[in-house]
């Protein structure tokens, strides 16, 4: 399916300051970027890099003031995404050297905290896809979403905890109790088709067999139609939005719409 997705943010600085914006999709595996729009008001001279992930990301300094920033994005989505129960767990020691740092905790997940609620999670599974896609369904059914709960300060232990948070925490956990397990597990931003209430989404992938596969523990089902974003060992890698100095973010607009075919 063609989809044209996009967000609107602005912004409020008191004084000039550097930001980091990561808002481009990458065509890639499931995705094809057709054609995309970026602007910003009042135009400010930017400059464009790629990070250690792969994630385009955009430098420029917010003048005093108000900055808009509009971005739309044409793609050529799967409409389903692959799954492979089965798929074997990959021993350390035969894993892609890419996918060796999804195995360490970081911020957000700590990893080497949950290692016995992983075991009993996954205790009648077998090692690798069925697993993850236990961890998928145990947070699934175990875990509320609620807006609000949590903030963006709140970690994968926390919400092991506490049993509440949203899509990015449902992402920290998943990845965690992966990692926990030997998994490698990434963690994922970017748009979903038809998400109720509409916004940026996060989801989770971890390495098994012999790539990586999407998880998200969020939706009862696992659908396609999805225009991955930004690519990270959590949070902190994949903020859409990274500000130094007296900025202030003042609205967010996210949407996600099919093209009428031709």
């Amino acid at each position: 399916m063609q989809l044209t997705a996009g967000c609107h943010i602005s912004f409020t600085a008191t004084a000039p300051a550097p930001l980091i914006l990561m808002l481009r999709p990458r065509s890639g595996f499931a995705q094809w970027v057709m054609k995309e729009e970026y602007l910003l008001q009042p135009q400010v001279p930017v400059v464009e890099y790629t990070d250690s992930y792969g994630n385009l990301c955009q430098r420029l300094i917010v003048p005093e003031g108000a900055l808009a920033v509009s971005t739309t994005v044409q793609v050529e989505t799967a409409d389903h995404v692959d799954v492979q129960p089965g798929a074997p767990f990959v021993p350390i020691q035969h894993l892609p050297e890419t996918a060796l740092q999804f195995l360490l905790p970081s911020r957000y997940c700590q990893s080497d905290s949950l290692a016995e609620l992983a075991s009993e999670i996954v205790a009648d599974s077998r090692p690798g896809y069925d697993q993850v896609d236990t961890i998928r369904q145990w947070i699934h059914s175990h875990i509320q979403y609620a807006y609000g709960a949590s903030d963006v300060s709140t970690s994968a232990v926390e919400t092991a905890r506490h049993r509440v948070g949203v899509c990015r925490d449902f992402a920290h956990l998943g990845i965690a109790l992966c990692r926990s397990l030997n998994i490698p597990a990434r963690m994922v931003v970017g748009y979903l088709y038809q998400l109720e209430p509409m916004d940026l989404h996060a989801w989770f992938e971890a390495f098994v067999g012999d790539h990586w596969y999407v998880f998200d523990a969020s939706q009862s089902e696992l659908r396609g139609n999805r225009i991955a974003i930004a690519y990270g060992r959590d949070a902190a890698d994949v903020a859409l939005a990274t500000q130094f100095g007296p900025i202030t973010l003042t609205d967010m607009q996210v949407w996600v719409d099919a093209v009428a075919p031709q």
